[in-house]
């Protein structure tokens, strides 16, 4: 049995039902992801504050830009919209996606995005951003198509929700979703959480994509842009998410010892 399919048994295991049983079990996950997927796209971000901002919704000192702290308590309250969403496994929708879009960035666009381009939290986008040196990302008019063309092949295919293909489905998700970059802002962030609702919700356990690797992220993002290969993406997701829950596999396997 591989290191994946170990991780995949041990999250079955754990028979999860409740609201109260998914909490617990992420217990340090939620931190380490909103931390890393925080940390990937703002270098302020800090491990110490978002286990304050988890714990208590503050900090006990900061000096940095007040959107900082902001961006954290918004993947605070996003995980707990989530979680009983992911328990009754409701099907990912645009709706959804804008929502859970509101919820993370919301008050934290800038003043050039918000009153000068008209751009609003939870909205798709109005002007044209795009992304990357090969300038990736629909134009506005062509969003919401574009989104509901993936939601309706994900929903349709039924062979993508398979157990055995769930982590390629969600990755597969993942990649279009940040190549179609519907949102002015919080993208990344948005795409990492929908990413792991489409696990969870499929009971499959979660990954953090970790700031440590974020080349090799964003080198798997562009490799699919370029010729649509998921695969680079795909392996990557899969060492990502043994190196997320390793530790735990490990010590449960000592107790069974």
């Amino acid at each position: 049995m591989t290191q994946y399919e170990k991780i995949l048994q041990m999250w079955r295991s754990f028979n999860i039902k409740t609201v109260a049983d998914l909490d617990m079990r992420l217990d340090s996950f939620k931190v380490l992801f909103a931390y890393n997927s925080g940390k990937i796209e703002n270098s302020e971000v800090t491990y110490e504050d978002t286990r304050e901002v988890f714990s208590d919704d503050r900090v006990s000192s900061f000096s940095g830009k007040p959107t900082t702290i902001t961006e954290i308590s918004n993947q605070r309250k996003c995980y707990k919209f989530l979680l009983p969403q992911i328990i009754s496994a409701e099907p990912l929708t645009l709706e959804l996606i804008k929502e859970v879009h509101d919820i993370t960035t919301m008050a934290t666009y800038d003043d050039r995005c918000y009153f000068e381009l008209g751009e609003r939290p939870g909205s798709f986008k109005k002007t044209d951003f795009v992304v990357g040196i090969n300038e990736i990302g629909a134009t506005p008019e062509e969003v919401e198509s574009e989104l509901k063309s993936l939601l309706e092949e994900l929903h349709n295919e039924k062979n993508y929700m398979e157990p055995a293909q769930i982590l390629r489905t969600a990755s597969y998700f993942h990649v279009w979703f940040e190549t179609i970059h519907p949102f002015a802002d919080g993208n990344g962030r948005v795409g990492r959480t929908l990413m792991n609702y489409m696990l969870m919700s499929n009971n499959h356990p979660p990954l953090v994509v970790y700031n440590d690797d974020k080349k090799v992220y964003y080198s798997a993002l562009d490799y699919f842009r370029e010729g649509e290969d998921l695969q680079p993406f795909f392996e990557f997701s899969q060492k990502q998410l043994e190196k997320t829950w390793h530790k735990t596999l490990e010590c449960m396997e000592k107790r069974k010892q």
